[in-house]
């Protein structure tokens, strides 16, 4: 019979690993688009930049969009999907938006959907309407 050192079985679970994709817009500041930390991965919080263009949508139902667009890929290149989510945050700019921004919120999370936040802020980067981070699991 094999002996399994406990510590060695955690410290595996515990790896950390940068994720990164060009299907996605590129970090602004010093972050990464996502962190896998064992079978959780935390992504950033995903502005409605269009990573091929660099544009921003001037509607928020787009803007919307964009932002879940840019989360959905980051999953992707993590092995994961937006199946996976079990968490997310959303800040808008205006909390006038709400009803607009869940609308198309909903259409990427019909069954089972998150636990979520919606908090109003200020302002967010690039003057953008909306930005949505989350943080997903599954068994690897």
């Amino acid at each position: 019979m094999a002996f399994v050192d406990p510590d060695s079985i955690l410290e595996q679970a515990l790896v950390k690993r940068v994720i990164s994709t060009d299907n996605a817009p590129a970090a602004i500041g010093p972050y990464s688009q996502a962190i896998q930390a064992g079978d959780y991965l935390y992504v950033s919080g995903q502005i409605p930049v269009d990573p091929k263009t660099g544009n921003v949508p001037s509607d928020i139902a787009s803007q919307a969009k964009q932002s879940l667009e840019n989360l959905k890929a980051i999953l992707e290149a993590a092995g994961y999907s937006l199946a996976d989510v079990v968490k997310t945050t959303v800040f808008a700019a205006d909390i006038g938006n709400f009803a607009e921004i869940n609308g198309v919120y909903a259409g990427y999370f019909p069954k089972d959907a998150p636990a979520r936040s919606f908090v109003a802020v200020k302002d967010l980067p690039k003057g953008v309407g909306v930005e949505i981070e989350a943080v997903a699991w599954h068994k690897k």
